[in-house]
């Protein structure tokens, strides 16, 4: 499915609930089928949660987890400690071109049993879950956090816990932590010293609810709408909490550069143009929140402001190269853009081509961080619909904030 956004005007106060963080929703689903007793609301609607849900209940000895990469790392350990349990673990062809060599490895060194079914190194894997005894395993600091956090979310049922040993300078700093309260909110002890993280093992929870926090990385898509708004315009978006775990809150001082005041108020954000950008270029390290990297190179676009973003080398894994997709797609509307295996650089122009459609690669982020340049020209958003994976209503919501949108 194909869409044509038309250049269209925000309206001036608009209201929107965003569904819980799947960051935080697929790390406790994972928490929920370890112990049965804690009870989830605000759970996110995106299909990496519903594939999530699934497997964790299928009976089958072969689960396809698509797109969701998330899911694979987790699941990978999961599975792994999950006693007299056999399965095989795939996905799509991109993630079969995933690398998770580094967490299998360190499953291993922890005494799992896990193999390759087709290239070393890469899904599918075949997992033949087994009590695990040993506690001690190192990973190479600045890997994915997905899998130090697969590791650290089953740590407490190994029978003898964990300790990690992260070896250089650790990345996605925000996400580890995340993982490391929503572990002390059911009542796991851990703690996180140098580069050691330990987490103690427990074998049962009292019983409880958490409600999950409205999704950061969904809300990023509404900074840019705004910083590409008039004067006046305002959005209000909900539940949101002003102490959040998750890293992309750092939209909050991040907007500012574009004018974009952040307010909270009664579990919500209420989000406001306040005055005219006057920036020439901006430079920002993303290493906490790569995830509103292409949010920002497109908002500093659609302004004509130059940017320089660092912090990114997670991207090129992602659901596909996001460094590369940026690029070639700003260029096709006019942008000057170079980018590098951990960075991205984009001078400032006022020339932005219209009708140009944008190729979103399998890629969720592709298709909404570019969405909001129908502020200034009209584009077309290729096969629209993979939102689904984390934000399945986008385009509902922004057809009730005023975006005028249709079906090619």
């Amino acid at each position: 499915m194909n869409l044509l956004l038309q250049s269209t005007i925000v309206n001036q106060q608009s209201s929107i609930k965003i569904s819980g963080s799947k960051s935080e929703t697929n790390r406790l689903l994972l928490l929920q089928a370890l112990y049965p007793n804690l009870v989830l609301e605000n759970v996110s609607n995106s299909d990496d949660s519903e594939v999530m849900i699934k497997a964790l209940i299928s009976n089958k000895t072969v689960i396809d987890i698509h797109h969701a990469g998330t899911a694979m790392r987790f699941l990978t350990a999961y599975f792994a400690q999950k006693e007299a349990k056999e399965v095989i673990l795939t996905g799509s062809s991109r993630m079969k071109e995933r690398p998770i060599k580094i967490l299998v490895e360190a499953l291993q060194q922890l005494g799992a049993e896990i193999s390759y079914e087709e290239n070393e190194g890469f899904p599918p894997i075949k997992i033949i879950g087994k009590k695990i005894t040993q506690n001690k395993v190192s990973l190479p600091a600045n890997v994915s956090s997905q899998y130090i956090s697969a590791l650290l979310l089953i740590a407490s049922k190994l029978e003898n816990g964990l300790e990690l040993t992260l070896v250089g300078e650790i990345t996605s700093i925000p996400y580890i932590k995340m993982t490391l309260v929503l572990l002390n909110e059911i009542g796991i002890e851990t703690s996180f010293e140098n580069n050691i993280i330990k987490v103690n093992q427990k074998s049962n929870i009292v019983n409880q609810e958490s409600t999950i926090e409205s999704d950061w990385s969904s809300a990023s898509y509404f900074y840019s709408i705004i910083a590409l708004s008039d004067i006046g315009t305002q959005i209000t978006l909900s539940s949101y909490k002003q102490n959040s775990l998750q890293g992309d809150s750092a939209l909050v001082d991040i907007y500012k550069n574009f004018d974009v005041e952040t307010t909270f108020e009664n579990n919500s954000i209420v989000l406001k143009k306040s005055k005219i950008v006057n920036q020439k270029s901006l430079i920002f390290n993303l290493n906490n929140s790569p995830d509103i990297a292409q949010t920002i190179a497109v908002t500093c676009f659609g302004l004509g402001i130059g940017c320089h973003l660092t912090g990114l080398h997670t991207l090129k894994i992602k659901e596909t190269d996001r460094l590369e997709a940026l690029q070639v797609e700003l260029t096709k509307l006019g942008a000057t853009i170079s980018v590098t295996n951990d960075s991205l650089t984009l001078e400032n122009t006022s020339k932005i081509n219209s009708d140009i459609k944008i190729k979103t690669y399998q890629d969720h982020r592709m298709a909404m961080a570019f969405a909001p340049l129908a502020l200034k020209t009209s584009i077309i958003i290729e096969d629209a619909e993979v939102v689904s994976k984390s934000y399945p209503s986008f385009w509902n919501d922004l057809q009730s904030i005023g975006f005028n949108i249709l079906e090619e």
